[in-house]
């Protein structure tokens, strides 16, 4: 099989994110696959699609900074890029890739790990969806599911600014952005800790190229983008630099507040499961869930996923055997795809905000 490599180079960060999801977009059933790769010109963040942005970024010093937040189609956390990161992309016809995430991980993934080994870094897996090197990672991954598309997101870790990264997020003190600060950096590495000296792009792309071909079994062959591709990127870049869509899940919290009556309380949780936090916003009336909204840095496919799952929970009775029974059975249903998020996870953070620690 054929996979067309579109190497964007350098571009302005909006288009960095532009970039794979125009193609997405654009690509066809019996379309070839693509790889993308891209490095931002640019720093920005990037906040995953199930996250809310005012719980996970500190707004007035990305405002300050003058560093855009761009919201992805993609699950995962939020992230501080720029152009110390290059960036890949496989774009896949649907039915030419393995129907789940859980599977999609290990298998796009290797390439990656393949390419850090060469360069002499001891990369490994980490399920779900990391790359990591004695315990520290170098790189995440996300999946999604974008028009008639399946497509898997990495980087190569070139250098990566912690610092900066450390006053993105929004934290609850200064003291305790410095202990972030010093977890990320003792839980992180690039390629310029592992290494004397940090290859060039040139020599990454190469060696990843060639271990596409030989982990996916695929041709790799240099191509450009068609026309259409460059307009459904174009459209892209106004579509995810819309504030409709950047604060999408702020409004769903603020529709929440709308809804309250007369003796219900809009309460909130977070809970730590293997696939990634996941938080609670619950409207609770009568000892059932009258309205709830589940955000976090999880993966879910299909992307309108987390928001179903939630409406298939109002009516449940607030009983974590009823709320995991429930959830089950909406998983199945909807055929959501949630890797390492567990109907008990679910269950779990529901009543942990009926009934918050502390």
């Amino acid at each position: 099989m054929r996979l067309r490599v579109l190497d964007f180079g350098y571009v302005p960060a909006l288009r960095s994110q532009a970039v794979y999801h125009g193609l997405a977009e654009a690509i066809g059933e019996g379309d070839d696959p693509i790889l993308s790769l891209v490095n931002p010109n640019d720093p920005y963040i990037c906040v995953g699609v199930h996250q809310e942005i005012a719980q996970e970024v500190d707004e007035a010093f990305c405002a300050e900074r003058r560093l855009p937040i761009i919201r992805r189609h993609v699950g995962g956390g939020a992230v501080y890029l720029d152009r110390n990161q290059m960036f890949f992309h496989f774009i896949y016809p649907r039915a030419k890739a393995p129907g789940y995430a859980v599977n999609l991980y290990p298998m796009f993934i290797e390439p990656a790990v393949r390419t850090y080994r060469e360069l002499g870094i001891a990369a490994e897996y980490r399920p779900i969806n990391d790359i990591q090197v004695a315990g520290r990672k170098i790189g995440g991954n996300g999946a999604a599911s974008l028009g008639e598309a399946t497509v898997i997101v990495g980087s190569f870790m070139f250098d990566f600014d912690t610092a900066t990264m450390a006053h993105c997020l929004k934290v609850p003190s200064e003291k305790f952005r410095d202990k972030l600060k010093a977890t990320l950096d003792d839980y992180m590495t690039t390629m310029g800790r592992e290494l004397e000296t940090v290859p060039s792009r040139d020599t990454v792309k190469a060696l990843f190229l060639k271990h596409c071909e030989a982990a996916l079994g695929v041709t790799a062959v240099a191509d450009r983008p068609t026309a259409a591709e460059e307009r459904a990127i174009a459209e892209q870049e106004a579509a995810l630099s819309d504030p409709d869509w950047t604060q999408r899940q702020g409004r769903k919290f603020v529709a929440l507040g709308v809804k309250i009556a007369a003796g219900t309380h809009l309460t909130e949780s977070m809970h730590k499961a293997r696939g990634g936090l996941i938080r609670a916003h619950l409207v609770a009336r009568d000892g059932t869930v009258a309205d709830l909204m589940l955000s976090g840095d999880f993966t879910c496919l299909p992307e309108d996923g987390a928001d179903r799952l939630a409406a298939r929970l109002v009516g449940t009775r607030l009983d974590e055997p009823a709320l995991a029974a429930a959830a089950a059975t909406a998983l199945k249903d909807l055929a959501l795809d949630m890797p390492g998020v567990e109907p008990a996870d679910i269950a779990t953070v529901v009543m942990a905000a009926v009934e918050p620690s502390g």
